[in-house]
């Protein structure tokens, strides 16, 4: 028989359910993700570093888990919440079930919960501290109290590369562009669609200094997604900013405000955040609308961009900055997932304007060129 668990969340509330994955305790942020496919790309996202992830779609595990579909070394979430989860997943490629998945890495789950009822809770109240507990909730909420919340503790550090190395899959044999990436918390498909567009990649870890960087002689610097508050990162703030200006540069989600607060706006933390994979973003330079993937809790203050940043995407949802390009330098960023993995895949359009950057960049062009 299944074991009975229990997500209780830091204003008392407790739901009831039952045990899958690893079945041991695990605590912290709990945030939803209305994404319908991809939860094995979900957990394995080092974005969630430090989080209780819940899926509002009902039905997870169904496809099983599979070869290629990890974005990172393992699964980053700290837990998982659904309403049902599948023992008996249907696809020919499938490796294992989701259960199996969790409790091969030691993260716990618990599934048979209303999910519906804990999103509109968090909706309504906001992201909250919560924790995964087989034992007494109120025993485990007074342990809660006494853990480092989310806001205060650095994620990225704990999800970094400890040292560089090369993304050497399907790409051309004889690379045009070397590009390197920060990585804050990368998600493999950067790398990927990196390699397709006939560059050499190279990951370094956030510690890297600008001058470390600049001396590998890069065409151009990816600064990736990552978890956690942009205000606790001063050293990659620093970093960034002595970059900005010297070799062109995508900024992707966390990258995005890192790039923001280099050079001087302000960053806030939303309300729930923006995870799934169906937010409306505008493109300002052709007026397009794309569906995009996202997973951020905080955002670039727009009242508070200086004069040499402008807003490139504008998030139709909330009015909320979703991407920013430099007046005078070839620079780019954006708050969404160009990424994607799964989907949506219309957005990796922002790959190739990037690679235009680095092409101009070499030809001595410079600048910006949108279009």
């Amino acid at each position: 028989m299944p074991r009975k668990a229990y997500l209780a969340l830091e204003d008392g509330a407790v739901f009831e359910g039952y045990s899958f994955g690893a079945e041991k305790a695990a605590h912290g942020e709990v945030v939803f993700n209305t994404s319908m496919t991809g939860y094995q790309e979900v957990l394995t996202d080092p974005s969630y570093a430090g989080q209780v992830v819940l899926m509002t779609y009902p039905l997870q595990g169904n496809y099983g888990i599979h070869q290629g579909f990890d974005e990172s070394r393992r699964i980053q979430a700290a837990g998982f919440v659904v309403r049902e989860q599948s023992d008996t997943p249907s696809s020919a490629g499938s490796r294992g079930t989701l259960h199996e998945f969790l409790a091969s890495q030691g993260v716990p789950g618990i599934y048979d919960v209303d999910t519906r009822a804990i999103t509109r809770r968090l909706r309504n109240r906001g992201v909250m501290m919560g924790v995964i507990t087989l034992d007494s909730p109120q025993e485990a909420l007074a342990r809660l109290r006494d853990l480092p919340r989310y806001d205060d503790v650095d994620f990225v550090r704990t999800v970094t590369t400890d040292k560089p190395y090369h993304w050497d899959t399907e790409g051309a044999d004889r690379p045009k562009h070397r590009i390197l990436v920060d990585d804050y918390g990368l998600k493999y498909n950067i790398l990927r669609l990196l390699r397709q567009r006939d560059c050499e990649v190279i990951a370094v870890p956030a510690s890297a200094s600008a001058e470390d960087v600049l001396s590998q002689k890069p065409d151009g610097i990816v600064l990736s997604p990552g978890p956690g508050d942009p205000a606790l990162l001063d050293y990659a703030v620093a970093n960034a900013g002595k970059l900005i200006g010297r070799v062109p540069i995508l900024g992707i989600c966390l990258g995005h405000q890192i790039v923001g607060r280099a050079l001087g706006a302000k960053t806030f933390k939303l309300k729930f955040g923006h995870r799934g994979a169906n937010h409306p973003v505008k493109d300002m330079a052709t007026g397009r609308v794309y569906i995009t993937a996202q997973n951020h809790g905080y955002a670039v203050d727009g009242d508070t961009l200086p004069s040499g940043l402008r807003v490139s995407h504008l998030n139709l949802n909330d009015g909320t900055v979703e991407g920013m390009s430099h007046r005078e330098h070839p620079l780019i960023t954006i708050q969404y997932h160009s990424e994607a993995s799964p989907g949506p895949k219309d957005n990796e359009y922002l790959f190739d304007r990037f690679i235009g950057l680095v092409e101009a960049a070499k030809l001595g062009q410079g600048g910006l060129k949108i279009s």
